[in-house]
């Protein structure tokens, strides 16, 4: 994504002037449950040597999250979050989706045993159906996407709880033919025919598009082309315009996620909520991850907090603030793939150790868990 919108500056300083006033605000204030309960997070398990899951929820009550993100229905997970009170989205695995799609038995029989048992005492509040289907090589699966949903939405409402949870499924930005300018979104030719269907049974069922989003890829791939003050989301990039909606963006993600609401509404549907599934930036790359470093990771989740803080929507959508879940909670040593893969944690594994330290504080009593403005500007625990 190359800048190609006009800048401002004046529009500049007001972004400055509100980012001040939220960091001013937080800083006032003994107690500001809103911007941790704006926070969401990417439980991620894929590791060896993680904490157990009791320990987990303890630090996330410490921190005081609202809304956490996990990649199946581990039954020792759901039994921690008991209690809580924290918003849970679970995840049915690639490989169930075909069985389900085939069999509304097979989704009735996955609920009873795998959330069922949980709820409400667990407060779930959504299901995943596969992790970034409609881009996956297997034609099988991405046709059995919206057949399964339909019968695990089924399955939920048969129980009781179609009220209370919703379905949808995570997908990579992929799926976006065109992404910039925001408002020439589109979807690919490939993915438009089943994102029709998936477009309708999100706006039957009231549920969210969740997309996985992460602005680090577009810089790592462009960086010459690329600003990496647009990828970090930082407040006093001058920002850019796009030419055709003279809508200003300061934020690569946030540009994003509304071209992902303009290409639905090419598809007819123009009030479904966009939501941010994944986002992040690693902390450590090989040596050609370009902007992998523990200064980039921590300027952007900070700079997301910041946004989450202030309650911020998109400026396709702005009185609607932006849900987003980063990723990830932890590094996860057994990941596959480049050294990033491993390197998008928060904490370390020990479940103490802050990679970097973006503001989240944590508390043993009920004050304020983000302390955005009296955080250090430098990195207080680094895992280099």
């Amino acid at each position: 994504m190359a800048m190609a919108f006009a800048l401002t500056r004046s529009s500049a300083m007001k972004t400055s002037l509100c980012v001040l006033l939220c960091i001013l605000v937080v800083s006032e204030v003994v107690g500001v449950p809103r911007c941790a309960a704006a926070l969401g997070i990417n439980y991620g398990q894929v590791g060896n040597n993680l904490p157990s899951p009791a320990q987990v929820v303890s630090l996330l009550a410490s921190l005081r999250i609202g809304k956490v993100r996990i990649y199946d229905a581990n039954p020792q997970v759901l039994a921690a979050f008991a209690g809580t009170g924290i918003e849970l989205i679970v995840t049915v695995p690639n490989d169930l989706v075909r069985p389900m799609a085939a069999s509304p038995g097979e989704a009735l029989q996955w609920v009873s045993s795998s959330v069922r048992p949980y709820f409400p005492a667990t407060r779930v509040t959504g299901i995943a159906v596969g992790n970034e289907v409609l881009t996956d090589d297997d034609e099988a699966l991405k046709a059995a996407l919206v057949p399964a949903m339909r019968n695990l939405h089924a399955a939920l409402a048969q129980l009781g709880m179609d009220g209370y949870v919703h379905v949808s499924t995570a997908s990579s930005l992929a799926v976006l033919a065109t992404s910039y300018p925001p408002s020439q979104g589109a979807f690919t030719a490939e993915v438009a025919p089943l994102m029709a269907q998936f477009l309708r049974f999100l706006a039957e069922t009231n549920a969210p598009f969740w997309i996985n989003a992460y602005p680090y890829f577009a810089y790592k791939g462009d960086p010459t082309r690329v600003s990496l003050d647009y990828a970090l989301s930082n407040p006093y990039h001058v920002g850019a315009i796009d030419p055709y909606t003279r809508l200003q963006y300061t934020s690569m993600l946030y540009a994003q996620v509304d071209a992902v609401a303009y290409a639905t509404s090419q598809l007819g549907y123009n009030n479904i909520p966009v939501y941010v599934s994944e986002t992040g930036w690693p902390s450590k790359g090989d040596t050609d991850e370009v902007g992998a470093t523990v200064e980039n990771a921590r300027a952007y989740n900070r700079n997301l907090l910041l946004r989450q803080a202030a309650g911020e929507g998109t400026p396709l959508r702005p009185r609607q603030r932006l849900e987003v879940y980063l990723f990830a909670l932890f590094n996860e040593n057994m990941k596959p793939g480049p050294t990033s893969e491993r390197n998008y944690g928060l904490y370390q594994p020990d479940g103490r150790t802050m990679v970097y330290n973006v503001g989240l504080m944590q508390q043993s009593t009920s004050a304020a868990s983000l302390s955005l403005a009296a955080s250090p500007a430098t990195k207080t625990v680094s895992a280099h």
